[in-house]
């Protein structure tokens, strides 16, 4: 008997798996506030060079903070003070209204800055003047926050596939706890980055982890509500970092107050249970049997039970497949997987890369930072609903190639758009930030239904590893627009189309079996009796 059978008689879709929503929401809600915690912690206030010195007791000293400042410092263009530079004497005759200055010289700050505290009282850049020269070591840090959940990804995909999902989870929460608290403590640059460094690594536990074992427990019919309902959690993580953003503005109170949630997700974890198919699938039949028990009692599906057991649950297992020990190498060691590793490692790193390059890019359309997050978190939720009865339909395949291409378009459209137009520009970036949003959501659920269950956490996290690359990329490709203004959105463009064309190269897995074994992806995919019967 399949394990898809088995959940079909004990009911795929019930309180069990209502509850192991729940529980799991604790914890996720944590992702986007950390993952997109820098368009906040991060932020860049308006500043200018610090002219105290330019005071030489007599004239200076009298000023007004305007006429100082007009003195002080050469103006851009639109007549704004010039965030990076200052004269090195002050220049009077600008006070008579003259717009020239004979043998002026500007210098870069020489005696740091002057912040605007009226959003954000304190940032990593106010806290250690990451502006004009070492701006790109303000963008290092969420690349570096990246790179650790790059990192953590094959090794908690590696370490939950050989010791189960559930105590992985536990070290997830605990590790994310404890480095996010030291590292809201920094006393430096470089411990803070490290640090973050280890809170990424320990939330891709979380981001990988989690996904799977609802996915697992969900039955086939109940697979693509159960991909999309656990996406619902980043946008409702989304709004509380908002939230707790406009109301907490020092950065390293932020920090702390956005990790709080993983102290109740350690104290539910109690209540979480293993995954059944990666026990059965591992041979550990008994341990399999007491959570389908638990989950046939929860769901009133405990007569179901009497043709259960675990001398059933062992003949399904296939126990010669379940001895074996499978790595990263068996994602490459057979043709069709191969080519699935290849595809859907491209398809991660172009859709991470894209969507963090708008997600992280809330101050470039011109509004307010809190409002623009807001409208992006909220634009997610209608699309996720769409995106449910879209993949019932439709598939994931075109979903997938759809979505991303549409992405394209709109930053192509955006490319040609003033950048004084700014509601235009807002409207069509809340556009291809839904398009990019529905791709995700996509994704996730796509991916652990190609990948079999005893290399499923191995394929998430080699495949969350190329994400997280691209995401690590994506804060970067801001500076290339010291090249050529327009080189950022024509990257992500680029790779949003390429991304939606790796898509069509996929296998299409709507109402199919998920796979158990690597055998299952090298013979053609059998649908569900469900769809059989039709």
């Amino acid at each position: 008997m399949k394990f898809d059978n088995i959940l079909a008689e004990i009911n795929g879709f019930g309180k069990f798996q209502i509850a192991l929503f729940l529980i799991q929401i604790l914890s996720r809600i944590t992702l986007p506030c950390h993952f997109l915690l820098n368009n906040f912690m991060a932020a860049v206030p308006s500043h200018h060079c610090n002219i105290d010195a330019l005071d030489n007791g007599a004239v200076f000293g009298n000023l007004t903070l305007d006429q100082k400042l007009a003195v002080g410092i050469p103006a851009e263009r639109d007549g704004t003070p010039s965030s990076c530079q200052m004269f090195s004497e002050p220049q009077y005759e600008y006070l008579s209204g003259s717009n020239s200055s004979k043998g002026s010289l500007t210098v870069q700050c020489q005696n740091g800055w002057v912040y605007d505290k009226s959003t954000f009282k304190s940032t990593l850049a106010t806290e250690w003047d990451l502006v004009c020269s070492r701006k790109g070591m303000n963008k290092a840090t969420a690349t570096i926050f990246f790179i650790g959940v790059m990192v953590g990804a094959p090794v908690f995909g590696f370490l939950s596939d050989r010791f189960g999902r559930r105590p992985l989870l536990l070290v997830s929460y605990l590790s994310s706890l404890i480095f996010a608290v030291l590292s809201a403590f920094s006393t430096s640059y470089v411990m803070f980055v490290i640090l973050r460094f280890f809170t990424g690594m320990s939330l891709a536990g979380i981001s990988i982890i989690s996904i799977v074992l609802n996915v697992e427990w969900f039955s086939i019919e109940h697979r693509t509500f159960s991909g999309v309902i656990i996406s619902l959690d980043w946008t409702i993580g989304n709004w509380i970092l908002v939230g707790i953003a406009y109301f907490v503005n020092e950065w390293r109170k932020l920090i702390l107050a956005v990790t709080s949630p993983l102290i109740l997700s350690i104290i539910a974890w109690r209540w979480l249970p293993e995954s059944a198919r990666w026990l059965v699938a591992k041979g550990k039949t008994d341990a399999a049997h007491h959570y389908i028990m638990k989950c046939a009692k929860m769901n009133n599906r405990s007569k179901c039970m009497s043709t259960i057991t675990p001398a059933t649950l062992l003949e399904s297992a296939e126990t010669e497949h379940g001895a074996k020990k499978y790595t990263f190498v068996d994602l490459f060691r057979t043709p069709n997987i191969r080519k699935l590793a290849i595809y859907s490692g491209m398809l991660w790193f172009g859709v991470a890369f894209t969507y963090y390059g708008i997600s992280l890019n809330i101050t470039g359309f011109g509004l307010n930072p809190y409002l623009t997050q807001f409208i992006f978190a909220s634009i997610e939720m209608p699309m996720k609903i769409g995106v449910y009865y879209f993949l019932e339909k439709v598939g994931r395949k075109h979903g997938q190639m759809g979505s991303m291409l549409l992405t394209g378009l709109c930053l192509f459209i955006n490319i040609f758009v003033p950048k004084d137009k700014r509601t235009v520009r807002t409207v069509v970036a809340v556009l291809g930030k839904s398009m990019s949003e529905a791709s995700f959501t996509i994704m996730y659920l796509y991916t652990t239904e190609l990948y079999p269950t005893v290399v499923r956490q191995n394929g998430l996290g080699y495949t969350s590893f190329l994400a997280r690359l691209g995401v690590s990329i994506s804060p970067l490709i801001v500076l290339l627009e010291d090249l050529w203004h327009l080189l950022p959105a024509a990257t992500y463009c680029a790779v949003a189309v390429g991304t939606g064309l790796v898509a069509s190269l996929l296998p299409e897995t709507l109402n199919t079996r998920l796979p158990e074994f690597i055998e299952d992806i090298e013979k053609p995919r059998r649908q569900s009796p469900r769809m059989e019967i039709q």
